[in-house]
């Protein structure tokens, strides 16, 4: 949105002047917070692709599909993977993930 055409929306709606240029700000600010985390990927030269044989490893989006990776490395991963893992979601989100799946009996853990 540009500003001409806040200031005739705001008189309009009789809305404070700036309005929606400050709501268009956070917009744009939350937009590019999501690209950034979009490009948060863990050490790629840690985790041996074949773990992954059933997607692309450089399309998978991390934060979304989490659960489902960190399942994954800790069943089939070995050590330096489980490290990266852990270093790249931090070790308390692992462990309540792995706790949620072991709760829910989707997953035994020994």
């Amino acid at each position: 949105m540009n500003t001409a055409l806040s200031l005739r929306i705001e008189k309009a709606l009789n809305l404070e002047e700036g309005f929606l240029m400050i709501l268009q700000s956070f917009y744009d600010i939350k937009k590019e917070k999501e690209k950034l985390a979009d490009k948060r990927i863990p050490n790629l030269k840690l985790i041996r692709p074949v773990l992954f044989w059933d997607t692309n490893i450089n399309k998978i989006d991390w934060e979304l599909h989490k659960e489902y990776i960190i399942e994954r490395i800790f069943e089939r991963g070995n050590q330096q993977e489980k490290e990266e893992i852990e270093r790249f979601y931090g070790k308390q989100v692992v462990d309540d993930i792995r706790s949620n799946l072991a709760k829910s009996n989707y997953i035994k853990f020994d």
